[in-house]
């Protein structure tokens, strides 16, 4: 069992034997946390065009209100393990719930652009401590035959919210003012924190930790986790190889390089890196990272897709996305069962094998794909996701030590919210750089007359003479820019599909190499012999 204890850390905790209905109550309070915080993202996502229009923000501005989130979330996970030893698991549940509550009214109550920047910082803050906060506690606060059921509920949550998220802002934007796509927040986060105040256990923590923070390596923290986010939202825009990303990727590798020798070199580390010497924290680790390329980037795409090529407005595309949300609550028992009985490596196998079959089948896509076109393919990675997270979940934390868990939590958890970071950049440097290539060859076999181009554009063959003739009349050419336009569009989304899914095969290459973890295995069990 990997972990040992150190100065700076509680002492050895033992799994406990029974888990009382307060717990499973607190547990639940948790898990309500976490969902609002990772739904807030794609709420907002959904709804951006309502939050300009209403604030008057430059559009050159609005991708900031998703920056400062995520930059402020990355940032934050990796920390929740040192906070949890410092104060505890539910002091600082209840802390960060309250304040993710507060600032998301802070974030209706915005008369401008500035103020709802900062308060969306203090949102993703706070909000990213939920998400590791609940995975810890799957370990910490059940016993072994229990965190089955209590990983899957985790589990389930945090992959349904990004699915949801878009039905939800279309809803709210549809039918009311854009200040609840963050009041939304406020009720669940209320009963959460006073769910959370009375039934979670009250830990004491070592508060000497804060006094004695670790300031220079917080700082280079927040230099890698920043510059990497910053470098990987400009990519697409500016090009990988132009001076301003490569001086932030440059600067996040170096931070990153230096916070690592620091941690590993100091007695009272920020983050413990430790956990990286049992093989399976490192493979599941990986593991999480492809699942949030998939997942997050299977997210992205469908709207884009829905929006552009279909011009859907929000609240159709969140029906059309509902499928994957419904197919994973339905898969959810047989998950549960199965993660109990079956070996953790033949499951993830089997997970990122249907995941990217479900991924596949979307690259054949046309413009007239529509709801029926996009139902199977959204249930097979909807009956896939939950084993794609569930054993990786087992594999990283289940040969923990317990007191080793919340800093393994943070970085396991981080690595899936970097995985979909770099998986939507690399999304969008194949839209931003193939869409013109694919659009030019278009026309050019439109003026050939190829007969399936004009099939892929959805132009009728009958009109193909009539388009010869006037081909070089400026009002044919301004009608079919734009079918030539949305065609090419289609097509580049095809190609990151592709993409997606011959990413997900490394998933399937990673859980053959991965150690054999018992069925049920789960943290704390050594320390129950």
């Amino acid at each position: 069992m990997t972990g040992v204890t150190k100065a700076g850390e509680t002492p050895t905790r033992v799994a406990p034997a029974e888990a009382s209905a307060g717990t499973w109550i607190g547990f639940a309070a948790m898990c309500l946390g976490m969902f609002m915080a990772v739904l807030d993202i794609q709420v907002v996502a959904t709804s951006l065009p309502a939050i300009r229009d209403a604030l008057a923000i430059p559009a050159e501005r609005m991708s900031w209100i998703q920056t400062a989130y995520l930059i402020a979330e990355v940032i934050a996970i990796p920390l929740t393990g040192l906070l949890t030893r410092a104060v505890g698991m539910r002091v600082l549940f209840v802390l960060a719930v309250s304040l993710f509550t507060l600032a998301s009214i802070g974030c209706a109550a915005s008369t401008g652009f500035a103020t709802l920047v900062t308060a969306r910082v203090v949102q993703g803050f706070f909000g990213g401590m939920l998400i590791p906060l609940v995975f810890s506690a799957v370990f910490l606060l059940f016993p072994l035959r229990h965190q089955g059921l209590a990983t899957t509920l985790a589990g389930m949550l945090a992959v349904l919210a990004p699915t949801v998220g878009p039905i939800v802002g279309g809803w709210i934007t549809e039918t009311g003012s854009w200040h609840w796509l963050f009041l939304v927040n406020v009720g669940p986060g209320i009963l959460a924190c006073v769910l959370g105040l009375t039934t979670l256990t009250r830990e004491s923590g070592d508060r000497s930790l804060l006094r004695s923070l670790d300031v220079g390596g917080l700082a280079l923290l927040a230099v890698c986790l920043a510059s990497l986010q910053l470098g990987l939202k400009e990519a697409p825009d500016r090009g990988w190889i132009t001076a301003p990303v490569l001086a932030l990727l440059a600067a996040s590798a170096v931070a990153g390089i230096f916070f690592v020798r620091r941690m590993l070199g100091t007695g009272e580390p920020i983050v413990q890196l430790r956990a990286f010497q049992d093989r399976g924290f490192t493979l599941g680790c990986a593991l999480s990272f492809i699942l949030g390329m998939g997942l997050y980037g299977s997210v992205y795409l469908m709207p884009v897709f829905l929006a552009f090529v279909r011009e859907h407005g929000p609240l159709d595309i969140g029906i059309v996305m509902l499928v994957t949300g419904v197919t994973q609550l339905a898969t959810a028992p047989a998950a549960v069962a199965l993660e109990q009985r079956v070996d953790a490596r033949l499951l993830t196998l089997a997970g990122f094998g249907v995941f990217g079959i479900g991924l596949a089948m979307s690259t054949a896509q046309t413009i007239d794909t529509d709801f029926a076109g996009m139902f199977w393919p959204q249930v097979v990675r909807g009956a896939a996701i939950m084993f794609c997270l569930l054993p990786p979940t087992r594999l990283a934390l289940g040969n923990l030590a317990p007191e080793a868990v919340p800093d393994a939590s943070g970085v396991f958890n981080l690595m899936r919210n970097l995985g979909g970071a770099i998986g939507i950049a690399l999304i969008d440097t194949v839209i931003y750089g193939r869409a013109p290539i694919h659009a030019k060859a278009l026309a050019d076999r439109l003026a050939d007359l190829d007969p399936k181009a004009f099939e892929i554009v959805g132009i009728p063959l009958e009109a193909m003479k009539e388009a010869a003739a006037r081909a070089s009349d400026p009002e044919v050419i301004a009608a079919v820019r734009p079918l030539v336009e949305k065609a090419a569009t289609m097509q580049v989304i095809n190609e990151a599909w592709a993409m997606l899914a011959c990413v997900t095969l490394v998933g399937c290459a990673l859980a053959l190499l991965a150690p054999r973890r018992s069925a049920g295995t789960g943290a704390g069990t050594a320390a129950l012999h």
